[in-house]
């Protein structure tokens, strides 16, 4: 080997560089456990808002300490920038895809133009989006073209409108036009991505993570380590569409009587089945036992909405009803039966609900002066600068400062209000934060103004964050969302690690057992290349996630498979007689061809994953390329220099057996051809079988393929998920409750309005679950202790996720372009490298073979296994793994194949055995090694990747058949017909 003093160089340098990157991340973990420590000392688990608490006194810590000088080299602060960053399933939190409106972009373009083919072009492209893979901006403009008549995108009333009037005008052709918009569309999206960003900014979590995706309006958000999931849910999602409203008069007549006649008329609308039966006491007359209803003069007729409704409310409110009333209560007074009893000098009000405070059961109803375009007297774009801070009560409130333009509006708004005796209702996102008097003749002026209400600290943060950032420019739906708590996170951690370890053990043992003290220089080279995996991807800046320990875990076992390639041939030469440094060399120089070609079609199906993958999935793809690259240098470099040292040192003799397997597979002489009418069979038997059951049964899609939610919840005690599922049924219309690794433990999938937008669903159904479930849990437990993040980490939801129906159907086509992509790149690769379609079709016949397997076997088996079979994202990667490692050993034998016919000619099939039985010593000690590390996965690695693992575990055992019984007597018979042809045809 030339070169000996650079390569010794680069892997001392290497290895450095991965020993200093990895430092970084000690140092963080040490000093976040110490904040972690010092937080539990201080705060109480029954504290007020125990987990905001809680991460404040741990940030408070960090601030503290974060300039301190470590080891005379960095800082915590500095640390965190460089340490390995560790995905939502290691360290919790949120992951989130967000789905931009671009019907509202093109509204908001268009200034809400009531322009009728407009608007009947919007609502055929939200019908057409639902199964088109098209983008929403197409669909628009394919409807458009469909309907349009002599109606023009240029129209003065769509788009050449004194808003566009730079970009559009009235004698532009529709194709000129297009152009336009999409520039717009785009450059709302990227203001959205960049609201978001400074939102995120000041959050404070660390290392967040936000991306566009293309050009389809997404942006995926990852926030790891966020522990209040509510609060950063939120934060996304809002829109922060800050208003400025006039109320009435408090005790407004007019209004009164508009609610006593909607009384009555609500009577008749929802017609109860008893009317005569005297009423107990209602919820709000529970809630609110003090205040009468005297301005009312009602019979004792039954009052659907005056016995929720409590009037005259307090302040400016109109009136106060229970929170659990209040949707019921808006949905009337949407009706438009109800709506056209308002008297016409109140004809235009808006009616609109005060954000609920703390634990409050009671909400205040708002009549807001409104018009007919229901625009407010002044919106937030006049808002030049937000901030917390104590109102004069010592309270945390919100502080906002006006532009000249802002200043000028609210000195006119607040004296009309003075004049008129009416509050000015702040409004956010739809929400009275609150309503103010003004009790200064002539109005407010200086541009000042101040929001309060009972808020957290946290709270007024998290309001002055988006105030200053901006609002989005249209609404952001959370169409994919990935929530996992602390304790699980830790959990994956423990799990992972234990797969780990026992996995590098067995390696390093059974690599000492096979080949003795050259075993030991593979177990060295082997070590190194894990130091070089993680030292990579921390100075990557990737994400290391549960399946990407996964990836790191399979990278061990199929990186002893370049050693054992090296080790097998040098035998093969020391065999022949050659003397050991010859052997030594030989016997590197032959295997690089078959490790070279097997690493490529490897690292050909991970980059297919990466490329079609999402969030853990890229992580798991990310690791075994880094995996493959670095096990090539260690394999073919690292073991080369130790080998080479230790023959130099004093003309040392290396054995690459032991006394037990010196002889092991030696002079074997197995005719595999001759059995292959039996295999082919067997193999079509079982994919008859396994054909029928995906057929007949089909497979359990997961979640990510069918869109919908699921549950990860653990209890103290096991349950029965059965009964569980019909309490569950009956309240959320579908669910299923199946366990979920230990009897305690629990997946309940639900569709439950999976349709519906809005962050109340995801509250819906978790306080659902709360209280269907309560029993289940120990006596005390609170909504608290049961949500993920809450105070209680070990019992209650550990983990949610929700996928909307448009994008489970993109991630389902894009898991199918990812099996079709690998299997195409992989026949052009082995067609170009071996020079014949054969061998192709040998190697994709049996790749579709041990798929086909690996779905009847899932199909066949799911409801007998006690661990989850759903077919999800990570069972994708799984199949393409098992495509790279099928591949993986056939490309081997395919080699040997190649080389032994080129010296020894075809000869009928004999040297095609000759090169079956010379690979099989590396092929079952490739597959021993490969499946003893999945099976410690399996059992160690966590409930997570339970399925995942059971795929690669058939997959392997399947594709070691294969690549034997499929693969080379495929190619072995449509070759030999070919060659017969040929001979022919020169005779």
């Amino acid at each position: 080997m030339n070169n000996k003093g650079l390569i010794k160089l680069f892997a001392f340098l290497f290895g450095l560089v991965s020993i200093y990157q990895l430092s970084f991340t000690f140092i963080t973990s040490k000093i976040e456990d110490d904040a972690a420590a010092h937080a539990a000392a201080l705060i109480s688990a029954d504290t007020e808002d125990y987990v905001a608490q809680r991460e404040i006194e741990e940030a408070r810590y960090l601030d503290s300490v974060s300039d301190n000088p470590i080891l005379g080299f960095t800082s915590y602060e500095d640390a965190k920038k460089k340490e390995l960053n560790k995905g939502l399933d290691l360290k919790g939190g949120i992951n989130v895809t967000l789905q931009i409106s671009v019907r509202d972009i093109l509204s908001g373009l268009a200034n809400n133009t009531k322009n009728p083919v407009f608007n009947r072009a919007l609502a055929d492209a939200d019908a057409a989006s639902t199964n088109s893979d098209e983008t929403y901006l197409d669909l628009f403009f394919d409807a458009f073209d469909e309907i349009k008549g002599d109606t023009k995108l240029a129209s003065p009333d769509i788009f050449a409108n004194k808003g566009l009037s730079d970009d559009i005008n009235f004698e532009m052709s529709d194709d000129q036009v297009r152009p336009v918009i999409r520039r717009k569309v785009d450059e709302a999206v990227v203001s959205a991505f960049e609201v978001l960003r400074e939102r995120i900014d000041g959050f404070g979590v660390t290392q967040p993570n936000i991306q566009r995706e293309g050009n389809s309006g997404r942006i995926v958000v990852e926030l790891p380590g966020a522990r209040d999931i509510a609060r950063a849910r939120d934060l996304l999602s809002s829109t922060a569409q800050l208003e400025f409203w006039e109320t009435y008069p408090a005790g407004n007549q007019a209004l009164i009587s508009f609610l006593v006649q909607a009384n009555e008329a609500l009577r008749d609308i929802t017609q109860p089945e008893e009317t005569e039966q005297v009423k107990p006491e209602s919820e709000l007359d529970s809630l609110l036992s003090d205040v009468a209803q005297d301005s009312l003069d009602l019979d004792s007729q039954r009052n659907p909405l005056i016995e929720k409704l409590q009037i005259p409310g307090p302040g400016f409110a109109l009136g106060v009803a229970a929170v659990q009333d209040t949707a019921q209560i808006g949905e009337w007074l949407r009706m438009p039966q109800i709506r056209r009893l308002l008297p016409a000098e109140v004809q235009f009000t808006r009616f609109l609900w005060e954000r609920p405070s703390g634990d409050s059961e009671v909400a205040a109803l708002y009549a807001l002066q409104s018009n007919r375009d229901n625009t407010p007297r002044m919106a937030g774009d006049v808002v030049s600068d937000a901030r917390d801070q104590f109102d004069q009560f010592n309270r945390p409130a919100v502080g906002m400062d006006m532009n000249v333009r802002g200043a000028r509006i609210w000195k006119e708004l607040t004296a009309d209000a003075y004049e008129n005796k009416t509050g000015i209702a702040i409004v956010l996102d739809d929400r009275v934060y609150t309503a103010p008097g003004v009790s200064e003749p002539g109005g407010i002026s200086g541009g000042s103004s101040e929001i309060t209400g009972t808020f957290t600290v946290n709270e007024t943060k998290d309001i002055a964050n988006v105030l200053r950032a901006g609002k989005l420019p249209a609404e952001a739906e959370i169409i994919d969302s990935f929530v996992v708590g602390p304790s699980l996170g830790q959990e994956a951690i423990d799990s992972g690690f234990m797969s780990f370890m026992i996995a590098m053990v067995f390696v390093l043992i059974w690599m000492v057992f096979y080949y003795g003290k050259a075993g030991l220089f593979a177990d060295i080279a082997l070590i190194f290349n894990i130091l070089l995996i993680f030292g990579v991807l921390s100075s990557l800046g990737a994400v290391l996630t549960l399946p990407g320990i996964a990836g790191i875990v399979l990278t061990i076992g199929m990186s002893v498979d370049a050693n054992v390639l090296i080790f097998e041939r040098i035998k093969e030469e020391l065999r022949k007689g050659k003397g050991m440094a010859q052997a030594v060399s030989d016997g590197f120089d032959n295997a690089l061809s078959s490790i070279l070609d097997a690493n490529i079609t490897t690292g050909l199906t991970a980059i297919i994953l990466l490329i079609f993958g999402s969030g853990p999935i890229k992580g798991f793809a990310t690791t075994l390329i880094i995996g493959i690259l670095t096990s090539l240098f260690t394999a073919i470099f690292v073991t080369r220099l130790l080998v080479d040292w230790y023959l130099n040192k004093r003309g040392r003799k290396l054995d690459f057996a032991t006394a037990i397997t010196k002889n092991l597979f030696a002079n074997l002489n197995i005719d595999f051809l001759k059995k292959r009418k039996i295999a082919y069979v067997i193999s079509g038997l079982i994919l008859i079988g396994g054909a029928a059951s995906l057929f007949t049964k089909g497979l359990d899609q997961g979640v990510d393929f069918v869109g919908g939610r699921n549950y990860q919840i653990r209890f103290e005690d096991p349950v029965n998920p059965t009964e569980i599922t019909g309490e569950l049924t009956e309240v959320l219309g579908s669910a299923s409750a199946k366990t979920f690794g230990d009897a305690n433990q629990i997946m309940v999938t639900t569709k439950y309005k999976v349709d519906v937008q809005g962050n109340e669903v995801d509250d819906e159904i978790l306080e659902i679950l709360f209280t269907s479930l309560q029993k289940y849990m120990p006596d005390g437990t609170t909504y608290e202790d049961f949500v993920p993040g809450g105070t209680n980490d070990d019992i209650g939801v550990l983990k949610y996720r929700k996928v909307g129906p448009t994008i489970a159907d993109d991630i389902k086509k894009n898991a199918v372009w990812a099996v079709i992509g690998s299997l195409a790149v992989v026949f052009l690769y082995i067609l170009l490298r071996f020079r014949r379609w054969q061998f192709s079709l040998g190697a994709v016949a049996a790749v579709f073979h041990d798929v086909v397997v690996v779905l009847g076997v899932f199909s066949a088996t799911s409801a007998l296994m006690p661990f989850s079979m759903e077919i999800d994202q990570a069972f994708i990667a799984a199949i393409l793994t098992v495509i790279g490692y099928s591949l993986n050993d056939t490309v081997v034998v395919f080699d040997r194949i190649r080389e032994i016919i080129n010296e020894k000619g075809w000869r009928g099939g004999e040297n095609v055995n000759l090169a079956l039985n010379s690979t099989l010593s590396r092929t079952l000690n490739t597959s021993l090694t490969t499946l003893v590390v999945l099976l410690s996965i399996f059992i160690f690695g966590g409930e997570t990747l339970r399925g995942f693992m059971f795929a690669m575990i058939v997959g392997v055992i399947v594709g070691t058949y294969s690549s034997i019984f499929i693969a080379t007597p495929i190619m072995f018979d449509s070759l030999s017909r070919n060659l017969s042809a040929g001979k022919k045809d020169t005779e």
